[in-house]
């Protein structure tokens, strides 16, 4: 008769090895975070890569070609940055006299109205608004000057991403080879499908950022926010964490308006502008561009971020969701595996929000003449 293993037995080893894993990636964070960035681009790029070797274009020139075209990309948005961020550090001490003005305003209208003293709310306030500025002066200057290990991990990250494509063929014979004959259908299916899916996600999500980086930054022109391309450049750059990085990035220049902006109503502007641009995002620029490629349930996306930034900070938030993506597919060719895809997938259809919008609206309309 087989022995039952018990259950407290079988949750302390899960547990056990659930505390080694986190506890192993945490430790590996400087070696593991510039590997994962690498297989993430090393996808991103695959397209490109795949069109070049195509068109006969030899595999090491198509894989230089889409690294530089990578590398063009950003460093342009990271010198439009730079240069932008050196008026803005050049400002801070105009901006710093204008967030204390505002204050002094915004005291006496809370003493007028709520019988606070002003004495009482000045000392806090004026204290945390030069700490403030301090800060953010001290945070936007340390962005450019990076630690040597900081370098190398950049340095590094194009060799990877050269080595990962142009072995990528290796490595996967080096799968096949290493699993029994029997699994090879469904190990091909697997990486047929991250190598569908991982892509076209990544690709989705850079191109809703750029998107929302320029419509962000005329947004702010048009309201009349100081330095809008820094500020709309930096609220786009959250929209990499789902669902709730719009709001994340609106906060930024929502207090920069509120504590130098001449009238509370520039607060009240950009708050109505993300409102707009939320829903742009949501309806139109998302569903259409990134798609349902990942197909997760929200609840295990949400959790998922804040258990990546835990661990590995922003890199973590950006590249939870692709890796949790490449899970569930994974668990998908599995038979014990697959109650656990089916919790973190979605069961919401694919179609988006917005186009069933319109076909509810040109549905109405056509009854509408029928009525006629």
């Amino acid at each position: 008769m087989e022995k039952k293993i018990p259950l407290i037995y079988t949750l302390t080893v899960t547990l056990l090895f659930v505390f080694l894993f986190i506890s192993g990636i945490i430790l590996a964070r400087d070696f593991l975070a510039p590997v994962v960035l690498a297989i993430l681009f090393s996808y991103l790029l695959l397209p490109v890569v795949n069109f070049l070797e195509k068109h006969n274009v030899h595999s090491i020139l198509a894989n230089l070609i889409s690294i530089l075209l990578l590398l063009v990309i950003l460093t342009s948005i990271i010198l439009i940055m730079y240069k932008n961020l050196e008026a803005l550090l050049s400002d801070l001490p105009t901006l710093k006299a204008k967030a204390n003005q505002n204050i002094d305003q915004m005291a006496g209208f809370i003493e007028a109205n709520f019988g606070i003293t002003i004495q009482s709310q000045k000392t806090y306030l004026k204290e945390g608004i030069s700490n403030l500025f301090a800060a953010g002066g001290t945070f936007t200057k340390s962005i450019f000057s990076a630690t040597t290990s900081t370098i190398f991990k950049l340095a590094v990250l194009p060799v990877f991403i050269f080595y990962l494509l142009f072995y990528r063929h290796h490595i996967h014979e080096f799968i096949l080879k290493a699993i029994p004959e029997s699994r090879r259908n469904t190990i091909n299916d697997i990486v047929s499908k991250i190598s569908y899916v991982t892509p076209r996600y990544i690709g989705g999500v850079f191109t809703v950022v750029l998107i929302l980086s320029v419509l962000n930054s005329i947004g702010l022109y048009i309201i009349g926010l100081d330095h809008p391309i820094v500020f709309g450049i930096i609220s786009a750059i959250f929209n990499f964490i789902p669902y709730f990085g719009t709001w994340i990035g609106a906060i930024i220049p929502f207090l920069f308006a509120l504590l130098t902006g001449s009238t509370p109503h520039l607060a009240l502007a950009v708050i109505f502008l993300f409102i707009i641009i939320q829903f742009i995002e949501n309806n139109i620029l998302t569903p259409n561009i990134t798609g349902s490629y990942v197909n997760l349930n929200p609840l295990f996306t949400i959790f998922s971020i804040i258990v990546g930034g835990m661990i590995w900070g922003l890199i973590g938030m950006f590249v939870i969701v692709p890796v949790l993506a490449m899970i569930k597919i994974t668990f998908e060719h599995f038979e014990p595996l697959k109650p656990y895809a089916f919790l973190i997938g979605n069961r919401v259809h694919s179609k988006s929000r917005w186009k069933i919008w319109l076909q509810k609206q040109f549905t109405f309309r056509e009854k509408n003449k029928g009525n006629k």
